[in-house]
């Protein structure tokens, strides 16, 4: 089974919320969407650093930010549109960014017809919704993250 290196990214802003997309999995177009963090598949020769940058600019149109750690590791097996199963090896990054309104223009063809929202988040707003929000338990990690106690070596959290 390939191997996926992907890169998630927990990008804040000063205020300490966090920019989440909605969005639906290319092997199921019409299904459900989900609330998940910024981020995608590292390149060839990329490291998880590189490739977290990378998709911050591509996703948020936000070229200000400084990446911190990994925080969070997780593993998990999804099909692509193809249907091919493929095991993704996600890193959760910490990012943190002046904020704004993210832009859209640095989409792909994919991401245009998958991504239905993107906005930020409060804490209170994710402990409050009954939408479906990924990673799973992310506003129960969140507030240890947002005070600046990272977990070192990276947590490995439920798929």
């Amino acid at each position: 089974m390939r191997r996926r290196l992907t890169a998630r990214v927990l990008l804040f802003d000063p205020g300490g919320r966090i920019l989440l997309m909605k969005g639906r999995l290319p092997s199921a177009p019409d299904g459900a969407g989900a609330w998940f963090t910024v981020g995608g598949g590292a390149e060839p020769g990329e490291t998880v650093l590189e490739a977290a940058a990378r998709e911050v600019r591509e996703e948020t149109g936000i070229a200000e930010f400084a990446l911190g750690p990994v925080v969070w590791r997780r593993e998990g097996v999804l099909r692509l549109a193809d249907d091919e199963p493929v095991l993704f090896d996600e890193h959760y990054v910490v990012a943190r960014c002046p904020g704004g309104e993210p832009a859209r223009q640095g989409w792909q063809a994919d991401e245009h017809r998958l991504i239905d929202d993107i906005r930020w988040w409060t804490h209170a707003d994710l402990l409050a919704t009954d939408e479906p929000v990924f990673p799973p338990g992310l506003a129960s990690r969140l507030p240890d993250i947002l005070a600046g106690r990272y977990p070192d070596p990276p947590q490995q959290i439920p798929w």
